[in-house]
């Protein structure tokens, strides 16, 4: 088999690597070792955001790009992505308020806001925002960014891509590839069936943490650059507050961690930025990190959380281009493309850093840096594309769940509230023909049928429980273990590949744990 791209990682940069390419025409191989945003892509904080922080570090070029991405993700994707209010209390005195007014100046004017709201000064006495927070915070500031399912960005490119002509394999691992020529010659591993060759004439490295593990080791191509692994923990905990906002707390240390309300009963908090030495892998929380999330909460909101409320966690490990910055919070966000191409031989280009808000920016540049190796292929096409089930009239979420309830009358309101931002209008796939609950086929609780399983299985590359709780979307929040395992068990029936590398027991396990 031969393809003009292979594309190493199915993280959000490869995803939209490869459709992008794809619809340049294209004929693309995308391969991830694992699940569809198994790593770092569905572990941040869920935000599209021009990273309001990153001025003090005067990274204006960074946050312009990524407030002019906010704008235009919001429209490709407007079922998984949406406005969201920021609070940000004025407090402890690590940066005083001519300074915070400054900063979000800057960060209404720099991106070219269209649709958001600006930032204003924010009275909390008396205000809904000041309820849940202790009686010394009176002031505040509020600005806009946007929520994203960050994992159901990553298999909605990858659905885009295939859609357009481009080949998704998930649980198969790059082994090897040599340069032969104009082409690279590359060894794959499937989790099941035989090792197999494939050739491509180019390369993208967006292998994310292992971006350099690939490099070095599987191409045996060497370089320069490298990345800086960091450690970035969340905790979810039962909703700290009431209404749609959320807020940007500073700490003495002079970090921020977001609280932000989550699958509508929690809070979402996070981030931590902790150094990581160990080889590119699973990552959990340590109790440290609970310890300074819930200290983080304390400092501001009246009612207390302990590490005993936790309901879930997750961590994950970034893969930040090394600028050789002091401390893990002043390291670039930005990203680098490298390209190793010497005269005659295929090319690879790798992809160092990088984030969730600028990756349809990121791949629109790797492929024109591609484009002197593929001429037909230089022209740019993302901005403007809408990912699947995006193609909502005005943006507005709420009628399509409104118009699903009409033409399916059973549905209960959240279900088909939740159906519409996760699926916007492509929910009516598996809907389609069904006139009772009882048409979706087996329930396994929280809302979720085996109509919307099959759906997932089919058109989403979803293999085991974990694959549907916890990336496609959030249910394994809502579902009891009983439920869990009765997925499990009716995936285990079905004629998909179980290509899965653990058992239902063992991810069952995990998610019980929390630290």
């Amino acid at each position: 088999m031969e393809f003009d791209l292979l594309v190493v990682g199915g993280g959000v940069n490869g995803a939209g690597i490869a459709r992008d390419a794809a619809g340049r025409g294209l004929s693309v191989l995308l391969v991830e070792q694992n699940d569809l945003a198994s790593a770092t892509s569905s572990a941040s904080t869920k935000l599209v955001h021009g990273g309001l922080r990153y001025l003090e570090y005067y990274e204006f070029k960074l946050v312009r790009e990524a407030l002019e991405e906010r704008e235009t993700l919001l429209a490709m994707a407007p079922h998984i992505i949406w406005p969201l209010r920021f609070v940000l209390p004025h407090a402890h005195a690590t940066r005083p308020a001519w300074l915070v007014r400054l900063g979000l100046f800057l960060y209404d004017h720099l991106g070219g806001r269209k649709r958001l709201p600006g930032s204003r000064g924010l009275n909390l006495k008396g205000a809904p925002e000041g309820a849940a927070l202790k009686p010394e915070y009176g002031k505040a500031f509020a600005y806009s960014d946007c929520w994203v399912d960050d994992a159901r960005l990553v298999t909605l490119n990858a659905m885009d891509a295939r859609e357009r002509g481009a080949v998704v394999e998930t649980r198969t691992k790059l082994v090897s590839a040599r340069r032969v020529g104009a082409l690279w010659e590359a060894r794959l591993k499937p989790a099941v069936g035989p090792e197999h060759n494939v050739r491509a004439r180019a390369i993208v490295n967006a292998a994310g943490p292992w971006v350099s593990e690939v490099l070095t080791g599987a191409l045996s191509v060497k370089t320069g650059s490298g990345t800086r692994l960091i450690k970035g923990s969340h905790i979810v905990v039962p909703r700290l507050f009431e209404g749609d906002h959320a807020y940007m707390l500073q700490n003495p240390d002079r970090r921020i961690v977001f609280a932000i309300p989550y699958e509508d009963r929690f809070t979402l908090v996070g981030t931590t930025d902790v150094a990581w030495d160990a080889p590119p892998g699973p990552a959990k929380i340590s109790a440290e990190e609970v310890d300074y999330l819930c200290e983080s909460i304390n400092r501001y909101f009246a009612r207390p959380t302990t590490p005993g409320d936790v309901a879930w966690s997750y961590a994950g490990v970034r893969p930040l281009f090394d600028d050789h910055a002091d401390s893990a919070s002043a390291v670039t966000r930005d990203y680098v493309l490298e390209v190793d191409a010497p005269e005659g031989e295929a090319p690879v280009l790798s992809v160092f850093g990088g984030k969730i808000t600028t990756y349809r920016h990121l791949a629109d540049q790797a492929m024109n840096r591609l484009a002197a190796f593929f001429p037909r292929a230089d022209r740019s096409w993302t901005r403007g594309a809408v990912l699947p089930g995006g193609d909502l009239p005005d943006l507005d979420r709420a009628a399509l769940a409104r118009a699903l309830r009409d033409e399916f009358p059973f549905l209960p309101e959240d279900m088909a509230t939740r159906l519409a931002r996760s699926y916007g209008t492509r929910a009516r796939k598996f809907l389609a023909g069904a006139k009772t609950l009882a048409d979706l086929g087996e329930a396994f609780g929280a809302g979720l049928h085996a109509a919307e399983v099959d759906y997932l299985v089919a058109e989403e590359w979803a293999r085991t429980a974990e694959d549907i709780l916890y990336r496609r979307g959030k249910l394994g929040l809502h579902l009891p273990s009983e439920g869990a395992a009765r997925l499990e068990a009716y995936l285990a029936g079905k004629a998909a590949p179980r290509d899965c590398l653990t058992t239902s027991q063992d991810w069952l396990d995990q998610r019980r744990t929390t630290v």
